[in-house]
């Protein structure tokens, strides 16, 4: 767990009271302005109330234009990103017709799969002129194509499971199967920093949800006693179902699940584990096979696998994998399966290829020199970083790496900064963190060249100087020693 400075931790508190009496002040001047205009809404219940989107109007609007940026380019290691502008304090934003470029390091795009690619466009735009854009159709109707198909036999070969299904769109992947597999009666055992798709499917489902402290095995076995013991609440019967949920790489930390501990945990109690390799499948393992084949663990001992293909593989959708039997009921029951319009040809194409680059498949050697690029990248990244004084979170080999910025002041100052220098950065605050715990998240890709990451050291250590966010002493620099020859008498 990340332990913030005491004077870090006071000065970020004292910064967001003064936004929060100043957001007040605003608000009771506003209802005084209020009590005389007049309006056609009387008589009807507010849709929201002045407490509950009181963060969005007098913190999140002061700031929006380092969220949401639109860009009018391919995902790739440079990007164009829309010029905006506001006339009212940032309450709303206007699109210009002009665009800046710039160093993009805030895409998921991994192994440079989002732009263009030599094999895997020309096979996409082929099966864009034989299928159509759309099915038109959920799989059970006629929403099934024989990409569909090869697709799922693919995904299953690469990540070493007997079967596998695909949905349409990676969220709906955890939060429409998730309720499929366990129910009322059933308890599920979440990390603690497990992202929303994951909360809102568990939370969907019925099921008794227990939480233990991130990526701490030893906790994980102290909840799973004391809930085995207890029972279900109230009965005390014994649970009908035990699912263990963790993530390959936690996509706002960086960090690398302690898998092959956890299995043996979950082995020992006969609780399932649940994997979501959202942001480890195809980024890191020697053949991008994710978190299993970097830690050594056998796919067979986990037992329902889960992931998308939005980042590596640089298309859209999700799938499950596991047991003939498991994949045979998700598609008897799944929701995202039976009603969802199935994901389109040419994104589904768009995988099949992708996977070939990475094995090899395609009769050229790019999949393993993307691998080995983006770890060299990310290492190396994480390294500059960390000797300039950054607090930088995650483990080696993974692409994603926040720097903590903590401040509320410092989300946009950091952000800014960068995008005046041509960087485009992704800074994250409240509520997709904890209050205190805001960052810049960057994000690492195999299209990314030395030169790149050098430039965006560059501009990421003046934004740090200027901003006061190089929480630690900056590595000495190596400087040649010079020796002299000095003779004795």
């Amino acid at each position: 767990m990340i332990t913030i400075p005491y004077l870090t931790a006071v000065s970020t508190y004292f910064s967001y009271g003064l936004l929060f009496a100043f957001g007040q002040l605003r608000d009771y001047s506003r209802r005084i302005f209020d009590w005389w205009s007049t309006n056609n809404l009387h008589g009807y219940a507010p849709i929201c109330l002045a407490h509950e989107d009181f963060y969005i109007r007098r913190l999140y609007h002061r700031i929006q234009d380092c969220f949401g940026r639109p860009i009018s380019s391919a995902p790739d290691a440079w990007v164009d990103v829309v010029e905006r502008f506001s006339n009212d304090n940032n309450k709303t934003l206007k699109r210009t017709t002009k665009s800046t470029r710039c160093l993009n390091l805030g895409s998921y795009n991994y192994l440079g799969f989002g732009s263009y690619d030599e094999y895997c466009t020309p096979l996409v735009i082929d099966s864009l002129k034989k299928f159509s854009p759309s099915t038109c159709s959920s799989r059970v109707d006629a929403g099934t194509t024989s990409v569909h198909a090869e697709l799922e036999e693919c995904v299953a070969k690469y990540v070493g499971k007997p079967a596998a299904i695909v949905t349409g769109m990676g969220y709906a992947t955890n939060s429409a199967i998730i309720p499929v597999l366990i129910g009322k009666g059933g308890l599920i055992i979440s990390d603690s920093l497990n992202h929303t798709s994951i909360v809102n499917g568990a939370r969907g489902s019925g099921a008794t949800i227990r939480v233990f402290q991130h990526n701490t095995p030893a906790h994980l076995e102290r909840v799973l006693k004391e809930q085995i013991a207890e029972g279900q609440p109230r009965t005390h019967r014994p649970w009908k179902k035990i699912m263990v949920v963790v993530e390959g790489i936690y996509s706002m930390e960086g960090e690398i699940c302690q898998l092959p501990e956890i299995v043996s945990i979950c082995k020992k109690y006969k609780a399932y584990v649940y994997l979501d390799e959202a942001h480890s499948i195809g980024a890191i393992g020697k053949t991008g096979r994710g978190v299993c084949e970097l830690l050594g663990v056998d796919t067979a001992d986990v037992d329902i696998m889960m992931g998308t293909f939005t980042k590596s593989f640089g298309s859209c959708g999700g799938y499950i994998a596991g047991s003939k039997d498991l994949i045979q009921y998700l598609k008897y029951q799944c929701p995202a399966h039976l009603y969802a319009t199935s994901i389109s040809t040419p994104s589904a194409q768009q995988i099949i290829s992708a996977v070939k680059v990475i094995l090899g498949e395609d009769g050229s050697n790019r999949g393993a020199q993307k691998l080995a690029r983006i770890r060299e990248n990310s290492n190396f990244f994480r390294a500059e970083l960390q000797k300039m004084g950054f607090e930088v979170l995650g483990d080696n080999d993974s692409p994603v790496m926040p720097i903590m910025l903590y401040n509320p002041a410092k989300i946009p100052a950091f952000s800014r900064e960068c995008l005046r220098e041509n960087v485009a950065v992704v800074v994250v605050g409240f509520p997709a963190t904890p209050l205190l715990l805001a960052r810049a998240r960057i994000c690492i890709s195999a299209s990314h060249s030395r030169e790149d990451l050098i430039k965006a050291l560059q501009v990421i250590s003046k934004a740090g100087d200027l901003t006061g966010i190089k929480y630690f002493p900056a590595a000495p620099k190596k400087q040649e020693e010079v020796k002299d020859t000095i003779k004795l008498d």
